[in-house]
């Protein structure tokens, strides 16, 4: 499946996002990126041992510790735990997608992750294509989380 077709149908179902390095430092990347996704309508779900809560929300050490469904996995960590993260992606099982962000890949992740049946997308930046795709895509209400 090419990223294009992995992208869109990331977007058709994706409402419940758990982003792992999520830091509560306003400056990092994934604070600014993740607040973007929330102002367009998709619950974040903070996954950092190294934090109590980001907006508000309460930050958990790992997937594992997520309660609930998570429809897609939003990935900042440093290449060297790509592997390890998607290893606790297919351990934790009915995720439907994992997203390596700008600059993030790895062969090894992407066949766990496709072998256990998850969309898979790497080196892009979710809210750039979220902002590309939301006029052909179903995504949520940008005021749906206000």
């Amino acid at each position: 499946m090419s990223q294009h077709h992995a992208m869109e149908r990331i977007f058709s179902y994706t409402r419940r996002i758990a982003v792992v390095g999520l830091s509560d430092r306003p400056m990092r990347t994934s604070h600014g990126v993740s607040r973007v996704m929330r102002d367009m309508g998709f619950e974040i779900v903070p996954v950092n041992p190294l934090v109590d809560e980001v907006f508000g929300l309460q930050s958990y050490p790992d997937l594992a510790s997520v309660p609930g469904d998570i429809d897609l996995v939003n990935v900042f960590r440093r290449q060297e735990h790509l592997v390890d993260v998607a290893e606790q992606c297919v351990a934790r099982g009915g995720i439907r997608g994992v997203w390596l962000q700008l600059g993030l890949a790895s062969w090894h992740a992407r066949d766990l992750i496709t072998s256990a049946g998850m969309d898979y997308v790497e080196n892009r930046c979710i809210k750039v294509e979220a902002a590309r795709l939301r006029h052909r895509m179903a995504l949520p209400a940008e005021d749906a989380a206000a």
